[in-house]
C-alpha cells in the first residue's frame, strides 16, 4: 500500500465540508474515493472488508479517504496538520483488532513498526487505531527495480531482519510476513519498518506454538501446511523472511505455481534453485532460512549475525540472468493475501 505517493492535501470549505485534493489536481468526492480491495483467498484468512465508502470524519479532525491498497487499513489525513496516516477500525468484539493494538503497543519505541498516532472513538461502538504514514512499500520498490543488487538488498534486509527480531523478542509473531508489510519511513527510502502488525499474534516467551494457517501462499512455511499440527510461529516467520530475501535478490518467488495445490506441493518438498550469480554468503543465508525442518532454521537474532549481514561484502554481486517465465516475476498484485 502507498500513502505518500498520493500527495493528498485537505482543505475545509465555508460550509464545513472537507475537500481532498490528489496530486494537486482533482478534488476527491465520495464517489471517486471508492476502491476495491481483492479478497484474501488463503485458507482460514478472512476477506478484506470493503464496506467503507468515501470520506468520513473522525473526531472532527481525521479524514478517512478510502481503503488503502493491498491492506484492510484505510488511508487517513489529519486535517489540522496535513499529516498522512493509516487507520484500522477496531470493533468491540474484534479480537484481532485488540491483538493488533497490543502488538503495536509492545513495539512502541523499538522503531520496528509504525508508531501509534492515536486512537479515536467513532459511532457504532467502533474505535480507530491511527498509525504513522509512510513513503511506499518494499513490494512496489522491488517490482520497479525487478531485483536488487546485493549491497542494497543487504542494507534493506538487515533492517527487515532486525524488525522481525524485535517482534520475536517482544513476543510478537507476525504470521503474514511479506514484502508489502515493510514500508519506508522516510522519503529517501533509507529507513525500513513494518507498516502494520495485522494478523500478528502475541505468544508466551517459552511457547510460540500455533495451529491456524495465515499468510500469503507464496510465503507460507511447509509446516504450516500440515493440517491439524502445531508449529513454531517464530520459525515460520523465519521461513517467510527467507522467501522475502530470495525475492529481493532474484526478482521472483522461490516457489511458483498457478494453482495453490501445486504451489503448496512445491513448498512442502522444499526444493528450490538459488542462482549462481549470487555471492556464496547470500546463497548460504537463503538456504539457512529456507530449511524444510523448522528446528534447523536460525532464530531471528542469529540471522543478524550471519556473515552476509555482519561482514563486508567480498565483491559487488548482482543478478544478471534473465527470468524466462513472466509469471515468475514479482507481480503487481497477487491473489494470495495481497503480497
Amino acid at each position: 500500500m502507498r500513502l505518500a505517493n498520493r500527495n493528498l492535501t485537505v482543505t475545509r470549505t465555508n460550509n464545513g465540508k472537507f475537500l481532498v485534493n490528489t496530486n494537486g489536481h482533482q478534488d476527491v468526492n465520495q464517489s471517486s474515493c471508492e476502491e476495491t480491495v481483492p479478497p484474501v483467498v488463503f485458507p482460514s484468512c478472512e476477506s478484506v472488508p470493503t464496506a467503507h465508502h468515501g470520506p468520513t470524519i473522525l473526531g472532527d479532525r481525521f479524514l478517512l479517504v478510502g481503503p488503502a491498497e493491498g491492506s484492510a487499513l484505510y488511508r487517513c489525513v489529519d486535517v489540522q496538520t496535513g499529516q498522512q496516516l493509516v487507520a484500522k477500525a477496531l470493533a468491540a468484539s474484534d479480537k484481532g483488532g485488540e491483538a493488533l493494538l497490543q502488538a503495536h503497543l509492545r513495539l512502541e519505541g523499538t522503531e520496528a513498526a509504525s508508531g501509534v498516532a492515536g486512537i479515536v472513538d467513532a459511532s457504532g461502538g467502533k474505535r480507530y487505531l491511527l498509525l504513522e504514514g509512510h513513503h511506499g512499500d518494499l513490494h512496489a520498490y522491488v517490482r520497479v527495480r525487478r531485483r536488487l543488487r546485493e549491497p542494497e538488498a543487504r542494507r534493506l534486509f538487515r533492517q527487515a531482519a532486525k524488525a522481525v527480531a524485535k517482534c520475536h523478542e517482544n513476543g510478537v509473531v507476525l504470521r503474514d510476513l511479506k514484502l508489502r508489510k515493510f514500508v519506508f519511513a522516510d522519503e529517501a527510502r533509507t529507513c525500513l519498518r513494518l507498516e502494520s502488525l495485522e494478523d500478528a499474534v502475541i505468544v508466551d516467551e517459552d511457547d510460540d506454538k500455533l495451529t491456524d494457517r495465515r499468510g500469503c501462499p507464496a510465503y507460507v512455511a511447509p509446516e504450516v501446511l500440515r493440517s491439524g499440527r502445531a508449529y513454531s510461529g517464530k520459525a515460520a516467520d523465519i521461513w517467510s523472511l527467507g522467501v522475502l530475501l530470495y525475492t529481493m535478490l532474484v526478482g521472483r518467488y522461490p516457489f511458483n505455481a498457478v494453482e495453490h495445490a501445486s504451489l503448496f506441493a512445491k513448498i512442502s518438498r522444499g526444493q528450490f534453485a538459488v542462482p549462481d550469480a549470487l555471492s556464496a554468503r547470500a546463497r548460504c543465508l537463503i538456504r539457512a532460512l529456507l530449511r524444510r525442518e523448522p528446528s534447523e532454521r536460525p532464530i531471528a537474532e542469529d540471522v543478524l549475525r550471519h556473515p552476509w549481514l555482519s561482514k563486508p561484502l567480498l565483491s559487488v554481486s548482482h543478478i544478471t540472468g534473465r527470468v524466462s517465465n513472466h509469471d515468475q516475476l514479482v507481480p503487481d498484485s497477487t491473489n494470495c493475501s495481497q503480497d
